[in-house]
């Protein structure tokens, strides 16, 4: 089932949107995929890092284990999924339509 969004479309003379849904292709969504995973690698990498400055700045023995326990909660706090990079997508996609 391909992913898809709905957005409002404002209508002249009318209280009321309309309601538009915007589909993203497969290889849009395999696209979005790629870029979410590199950008949650690159995230996660800069997080460990964060995570080692912390715990040394806090004097903070230096367990791996607890390194990738702060670096988890700033993963957390930090990364996006899949779906906010395919609504993005169709947020453009359906921007362009309005353009037309």
């Amino acid at each position: 089932m391909p992913f898809s969004k709905t957005f409002p479309k404002t209508i002249v003379g009318s209280s009321y949107p309309r309601w538009e849904e915007v589909f993203l292709t497969k290889e849009e969504e395999l696209v979005q995929e790629k870029l979410c995973r590199s950008t949650n690698q690159k995230m996660m990498k800069e997080c460990i890092s964060d995570a080692k400055d912390i715990a040394k700045e806090s004097n903070l023995k230096d367990f791996q284990s607890d390194i990738i326990k702060i670096a988890t909660t700033l993963f957390d706090k930090r990364a996006s999924h899949e779906v906010f990079f395919k609504e993005a997508k169709c947020k453009d996609k359906f921007d362009a339509m309005g353009k037309k």
